[in-house]
């Protein structure tokens, strides 16, 4: 377990602190409680763009990473789904500038007309690069808006259409910061040679006086089980043809969830892997292959996903994956084949554990859902499941009726 200690400001900021004082740096981590699926209609992406906005300049800051290159830290941020987390690793003696830029951007970003057109042109250039002008780089608007109906998990981060992007309003951005980028809907971590006195002095000169968010949530449509399949075919100017086969499944914190990520695990993971060596290294239709899951919040998606060898269809990659597919759910789970995936699954948390950077966001993201305890109780709960219950899971999930195929296919010239 990541050693930590926890308290809460007034205005709801929710504060970790994990020592280290085997390192002379320190991280500063904060995590908003926003991503795509807080998004509707009309209005997608925006979750994305906050995180170019938030580097651009606020009040007492007019560029952030400058402020930051002063004091030998670095920064920067992810978007997904469920999610916006921003993080600054610099020497721990100069953790106080991070305090004062993070608490600023918080309190008083740059929301001028200038910024906010400056960063669409960019964001709307990255749409472009790529997911349009890739190959297969819009797939995976296609996959969502074929498997969801009514979840905002139906768009990518990026953004539904670039028309929404073109047509935010200022009255959008600053609903979306004064909602959502406040501290009551904020985690922060500050990790490494520090100490829960110097960090709760910070937190409340820093953010104590920010206030709470004013502008309620918006509700987030839930998903009903499909209840047949779906098939989408894509034409394109591709290399070859591709597949991608999606099934929904559990979201992170429901029964099944860790089920489906070992199903994935043992399936696709590694070249020893299941798929890799029945349809790549002894089969002929498919150049390449994949499994995973998306490891949303809610409810999500499991996907198959290949690049076909030149000549072969995508239908025909589809039969020899379910084939496949319905063999791994026909038999037993070979005891020294969950070992492996078990075995992996230690050695990846032990890899991530070893850096500062990683231990202060697996607080942030697992206080998120609930609590930091949950790092490890899903770890341990993860390495205790047995094969049947991989197995009962795997029918459970592996239907027809549940799938969602997107064909992509090459266009002949």
């Amino acid at each position: 377990m990541i050693n930590y200690q926890r308290f809460v400001l007034e205005n709801g900021l929710e504060v970790l602190v994990h020592e280290d004082h085997s390192t002379k740096m320190a991280v500063l981590n904060i995590l908003y409680k926003v991503g795509s699926r807080n998004e509707i209609p009309g209005k997608t992406g925006l979750a994305h763009y906050f995180e170019h906005l938030m580097f651009g300049s606020s009040k007492n800051v007019p560029v952030f990473d400058t402020a930051l290159e002063r004091v030998g830290g670095s920064c920067n941020a992810f978007t997904n789904t469920d999610i916006t987390n921003y993080y600054i690793t610099l020497p721990a003696v100069n953790i106080e500038t991070a305090f004062w830029l993070e608490s600023d951007r918080m309190l008083q970003l740059n929301l001028s007309e200038k910024t906010i057109e400056t960063q669409r042109k960019v964001v709307i250039e990255e749409f472009k690069q790529r997911y349009l002008n890739q190959p297969y780089g819009d797939v995976f608007h296609h996959i969502r808006k074929l498997a969801f109906d009514t979840h905002p998990y139906q768009w990518p981060t990026i953004g539904k259409d670039i028309e929404d992007i073109v047509n935010y309003t200022k009255e959008d951005v600053e609903e979306f910061y004064y909602t959502h980028y406040r501290p009551d809907n904020a985690i922060l971590v500050v990790a490494g040679d520090v100490t829960l006195d110097q960090v709760k002095f910070l937190a409340d000169k820093w953010f104590g006086d920010i206030p709470t968010g004013k502008i309620p949530k918006r509700s987030i449509p839930v998903e009903l089980p499909q209840t047949s399949k779906k098939t989408l075919v894509v034409n394109a100017e591709v290399p070859t043809d591709a597949l991608y086969k999606v099934y929904h499944m559990p979201g992170k914190l429901q029964e099944g969830y860790l089920q489906a990520d070992l199903i994935t695990d043992i399936l696709g993971f590694g070249r020893s892997s299941t798929l890799e060596q029945k349809l790549v290294k002894n089969g002929h239709i498919f150049a390449s292959v994949s499994a995973y899951i998306f490891g949303t919040v809610d409810p999500g998606l499991m996907v198959f996903s290949g690049k076909m060898e030149k000549g072969q269809t995508a239908e025909l990659a589809e039969k020899a994956l379910d084939q496949v597919v319905q063999e791994f759910l026909e038999s037993a789970i070979p005891e020294d084949t969950l070992t492996k995936v078990k075995n992996q699954a230690e050695a990846m948390k032990t890899y991530e554990s070893v850096q500062l950077l990683n231990r202060a966001m697996s607080l942030a993201y697992y206080a998120h859902l609930g609590s930091p305890e949950l790092y490890q109780t899903e770890y341990e709960k993860k390495t205790q499941i047995p094969a049947q219950s991989i197995l009962d899971w795997g029918k459970s999930i592996l239907k027809e009726e549940n799938a969602s195929t997107v064909y992509y296919k090459a266009v002949v010239k």
